[in-house]
This record gives structure tokens, sequence and C-alpha cells, in this order.
């Protein structure tokens, strides 16, 4: 089977602790939520949840995917050939809970099959249909220079993680002092063991921090000349070696595709990547609609 096709996913859901909705980027364009718990909506107000903009001129609906689980229609509101996707919902505060964020990314990824996508920040819901509408107006040719940044390209997310095992192996065969270290302190009485281990831990710490910069340049050397932008995301664990965001243009994903796997192939024994795509481009746009402002 091929390496790609086990390594690239279109599971959005494993992201979701990682990347999803968590980092503020350039030109008014943020990727942050700040709800930390749900707030009853007002009594009898419904209003319209803003999933995200696409270029289109007509009604289209993309099914019963509206956040809440009540099963609302997700539909486009159009002006001059932009659209918002959106579904009905109570005019409420989400809870940042899996469940909704997976609502809200499902929806995207939907709309994603058939357009390029502007993603809208979780949990942006305005009044009715005219402020939707006002919003399009307003907002329209920023809209369409963001298009215009985004059309034909991809984000796909890299993860590659060091066996535990095999790194520390690694580490005791290439650092000479740490062997050496280990072995005067396997040697030595008990009443020296302790802060011997102790500075052999720290020796280890510093020495696995420099073999994760050392992949993590080889990594970018190759996949960075392939990539719109990229952004580096936080690491998780300290076998984490790089947890990235890569922007691809359609007519390099091949490419982009055959380097990962390069990569995989070179290292299957000591690092673990996991490759996922194609992606709502949450790292990169993420609108930010405050909608009582218009």
């Amino acid at each position: 089977m091929d390496l790609v096709r086990n390594l690239k996913s279109k599971n959005l859901n494993d992201n979701l602790p990682e990347k999803s909705l968590s980092s503020k980027i350039s030109n008014g364009v943020e990727a942050a939520v700040s709800h930390k718990s749900g707030i009853p909506p007002m009594a009898g107000k419904e209003g319209k949840y803003i999933y995200c903009v696409i270029k289109l001129n007509q009604y289209q609906s993309f099914g019963p995917l509206g956040i809440g689980g009540r099963g609302d229609e997700l539909y486009t509101i159009c002006f001059d050939n932009i659209a918002a996707v959106v579904s009905n919902s109570p005019i409420m505060k989400y809870s940042v809970s899996r469940e909704n964020t997976i609502a809200h990314e499902k929806a995207i990824e939907e709309v994603m099959k058939e357009h390029t996508v502007l993603p809208v920040r979780f949990c942006t819901i305005a009044e009715d249909e005219e402020k939707v509408k006002k919003i399009l107006e307003r907002e329209h040719d920023k809209f369409v220079d963001l298009f215009k940044n985004m059309e034909g390209k991809k984000e796909l997310g890299l993860k590659a993680i060091f066996e535990k095992e095999i790194i520390y192996n690694d580490i005791l065969e290439k650092y000479e002092d740490i062997r050496v270290l280990k072995e005067r302190v396997a040697a030595s009485g008990p009443e020296k063991i302790y802060y011997g281990l102790m500075k052999i831990g720290r020796m280890v710490e510093q020495a696995l921090e420099k073999e994760k910069e050392k992949y993590k340049d080889e990594i970018l050397d190759i996949l960075k000349p392939l990539s719109e932008d990229i952004r580096l995301n936080n690491l998780y664990g300290e076998m984490m070696i790089i947890n990235a965001a890569f922007l691809v243009s359609e007519d390099k994903e091949t490419e982009f595709d055959q380097n990962v796997e390069g990569l995989a192939e070179k290292y299957s024994a000591r690092i673990n990547f996991k490759y996922v795509g194609t992606l709502p481009p949450f790292n990169f746009i993420n609108l930010v609609i405050e909608p009582r402002a218009y």
C-alpha cells in the first residue's frame, strides 16, 4: 500500500486538541476562541451561525450539518459573487467542546469539497440574513483579496515524533560524554548515584533538544521550498520534533506528498510521521467578524 495513503488522512478530529482554533496571525485575521463555557440562548432568538465565506452567487445547500445537533441546513447567503455559508442557530455562546468544534470544522470541510473557503471564527452568529448581507457588502473587497491569496492552495498538516527507545540509544552512541558518565555512575557507590543520574538526565535532555532541532531543520529544508507558507504550532510531549501546517499549491501537492513519503521511509525506524490533509486553512485564515459592528 502506498505510504502516503497510510500517512495522509482526511480525519479532522485528530487535530482538534493541537491546532484547531489556536493561534493569532496577521492582517486582521485570527485563529482564536476564548469562550470557556456555553451561555444559554436568548429566549426565542434565532440567528445565522456563519461558518465560512466562499465565492458563489447563487443559493446552495450542503446538507443538515448545522452546529447544535438540531439538523439545521447548511446553506449560502449571497452578495455580489461572495457567499456566507450559514445555518440557523440560537443566538448564544457555544462552549468550545469537542462536539461543537467538530461540528464547526466538519461543516467547513463539507463546503471545502467544492469551494475554496475562508473559515470564520468559531461561534460567529449574526442576528438575521440582512445582517449577514451587510457583512458581505462591507467586507467584500477584503474577502476578494483573501480569495486571491488562497485560491488553489491547501493546508496540509505534519507531525514528526521520535521513537523514544531508539532516540535514547542513538544519544548514548553519539554523545560520548553521556555514555562515559553513565558508565562511571554505574560503577560508583550508592551515595553518588543520585546526583550522577540527575546530571545524566540533564545532559540527555539537552542532547534530545539538539537532535530535535537537527531533524526539524532537515524536514523544513525539504518541505519549505514546496510551501507557500508555514505555521509551526506547539509541540506536545518531549518526543515531538515538529507540529506544522503547510500551505501548499495544488500543483505542488504531489511533489510535497512524495517528499513526505521520502522522509518517512528514510527515518522509518526512528521517527513516526503523521501527515494530515486536506484541511480547512485554520492556521492561515480564520476571519474575525463581530456582527454587532455592522
